[in-house]
């Protein structure tokens, strides 16, 4: 009886050992991992859906994702709602809004690819761009401005407010006046390739209407024109 009550004991205490000797090392690889996850490491490969990059306190800073979990953007703290976005790089300024990207995506009928620079609290002003819709093509750099009179965060919420009402009319209406005004934002310069074929400099006023075209037209005709603010042709002067 005595021979079996040391061998149990013997048993037990083997037991004892082995889970404190496991427990160690799961304890140390767990450090391990702590470790490197806290003090860098070196990866030949890495397969995500999405990559947030953000501040000490949090702040998201850079998004890098697929199309299925793309940042919708963030406008003063608040993030909108979910849309259809191509696949890149979404950045946030200090502040946390969006401030800028790169996005892409494509397929046999469409595809397109932009790199945007935003002004603070406002859409792009500076943009690359490539379009295509398996009809018609353009690509370039094109260039706008934007009223601090009505930055995003005004434009979205004055938006939203009007789309509550059910009335299609009025915002379309509320629209075309901010439009009008300069205050939706107005392309002012392209360069690069036009959906007709065109290449070149064209260049709009403060109100977005074309005021000078210069370039070669599909026929490798030289355009060399200017317009009036309401779109009639005037002679431009030349020393060619």
């Amino acid at each position: 009886m005595q021979s079996n009550n040391s061998h149990a004991f013997r048993q037990l205490r083997f037991l004892q050992v082995y889970s404190v000797a496991l427990s160690a090392v799961v304890a140390l690889l767990a450090w391990q991992t702590f470790f490197h996850n806290h003090n860098g490491g070196r990866f030949r490969e890495i397969t995500v859906e999405r990559i947030n990059i953000v501040e000490k306190d949090g702040t998201l800073r850079l998004v890098v994702a697929n199309r299925e979990r793309q940042h919708p953007g963030i406008v003063d703290g608040k993030t909108l709602p979910q849309r259809d976005r191509g696949a890149g790089l979404i950045f946030f300024n200090d502040e946390g809004d969006e401030c800028g990207g790169f996005t892409y995506s494509g397929e046999k009928k469409s595809s397109d690819m932009g790199f945007s620079l935003d002004q603070y609290a406002n859409d792009q002003i500076v943009q690359l761009q490539y379009e295509d819709n398996g009809q018609r093509r353009h690509y370039g750099l094109k260039m706008w401005d934007r009223s601090d009179e009505m930055p995003t965060g005004k434009l979205v919420r004055l938006h939203d407010s009007l789309k509550a009402l059910n009335d299609t009319a009025a915002l379309a209406a509320t629209l075309r006046n901010l439009r009008a005004q300069g205050l939706t934002g107005q392309e002012r310069l392209f360069i690069g390739k036009t959906d007709n074929r065109a290449v070149g400099l064209f260049i709009r006023d403060d109100r977005g209407r074309p005021r000078v075209s210069i370039g070669i037209d599909s026929g490798n005709n030289l355009i060399f024109q200017g317009y009036d603010t309401i779109g009639n042709p005037i002679q431009l002067k030349s020393n060619l």
